[in-house]
């Protein structure tokens, strides 16, 4: 059972290691106190402890700089960042394989997620941490900055707008924030697998028009050399992933029984170009995680920013007038017929 989510002010939370008392490696992370804040806090303390997630350790409430504020204690991740610890492997070569272990250890962590009804929608590589330097670290999800509960019962609270001109991605955001988790996870695999995103911004922009045209319509390669030798296991496992469609892109369920990620062992060993491009590409890499940063929040405005509003609260101008005219019987142009107000 998860623990009540109840910061008291002084009162030490969680797990019960005082940093003062136990030594134990720890991270600490301040927030001010806020609506946002709090359900990132309870969110995470919530898995804490799950799969490959990193650990709330103690959590307290208290003032701070005349603000009152939480402090969490988290484990710290010593191993830095999954693609820095890929950049500085030298001449050892990151394998096939290696990728398909990489990416089960994060869909572990999201199958976790998604089966408590929690989308994480923030999930890029500064997130994606290993808590220790040695070869045995751990690969853990952290920041739930924007994780957000995807239960029927929790409706977003969002602008509404007349359904008549609503994509259809937008209607059921419970379904569509787990979607995003996935669209994130073929970005990373892509990434993994090449050393590069499958989208980019041609103008400097962090996200340009062109990129979003091609992130929504699905544009991307698997350009040689780099995929030359990539296993069309790999490949149609992305094609999965990044499907434009949400209704058609691939579940955690479905991810996690892929042969590709649950028989890793039988995954090639096949070097990959991934050390060589994140190494020569390293002054980009900060351009990389910029865009990838702003294609997740444009997904997040897209699945949060309509809230379908019925038709009968519906104040738009051009269907008052459809109304009015058929309830009043009135023909256009001595031709039309009346017109239902539900049409």
């Amino acid at each position: 059972a998860v623990a009540a989510f109840r910061p008291q002010k002084y009162t030490l939370m969680g797990y019960m290691c005082n940093v003062k008392v136990s030594h134990c490696s720890s991270a600490r992370h301040i927030l001010y106190e806020c609506p946002k804040a709090l359900r990132e806090v309870e969110l995470h303390w919530r898995v804490s402890g799950g799969p490959h997630i990193v650990r709330i350790l103690s959590l307290y409430e208290n003032m701070y700089r005349g603000k009152k504020c939480l402090l969490i204690i988290m484990e710290c991740m010593e191993g830095g960042e999954l693609f820095s610890r890929i950049q500085v492997r030298g001449d050892q070569a990151f394998t096939e394989r290696e990728a398909s272990e990489i990416m089960r250890d994060i869909g572990t962590a999201i199958q976790y997620l998604h089966n408590m009804n929690i989308a994480h929608r923030d999930i890029k590589p500064e997130n994606l941490l290993y808590n220790s330097k040695e070869d045995t670290g751990v690969l853990k999800l952290t920041d739930f900055g924007f994780a957000k509960e995807t239960s029927l019962h929790n409706p977003l609270q969002t602008p509404c707008y007349t359904p008549y001109y609503v994509a259809p991605e937008v209607l059921g955001p419970e379904k569509y924030d787990k979607s995003c988790d996935m669209w994130s996870l073929g970005v990373i695999m892509y990434i993994l697998l090449c050393g590069f995103p499958p989208f980019y911004s041609n103008t400097g922009q962090a996200i340009s028009p062109g990129m979003k045209r091609r992130i929504r319509m699905g544009q991307y390669e698997f350009p040689k050399p780099e995929w030359a030798e990539v296993s069309e296991e790999a490949k149609q496992l992305i094609n999965q992933l990044l499907k434009t469609d949400p209704n058609e892109r691939m579940t955690i369920e479905q991810f996690m029984n892929h042969p590709w990620i649950n028989q890793s062992m039988v995954v090639p060993q096949m070097p990959l170009h991934t050390t060589r491009v994140l190494t020569e590409d390293s002054e980009m890499w900060d351009e990389v995680k910029e865009e990838l940063t702003s294609a997740l929040a444009t997904m997040r405005v897209d699945y949060e920013q309509v809230k379908i509003k019925d038709l009968d609260a519906s104040s738009n101008p051009l269907l008052n007038k459809r109304r009015k005219k058929a309830a009043t019987g009135e023909k256009t142009n001595g031709c039309r017929q009346n017109e239902s107000p539900n049409i």
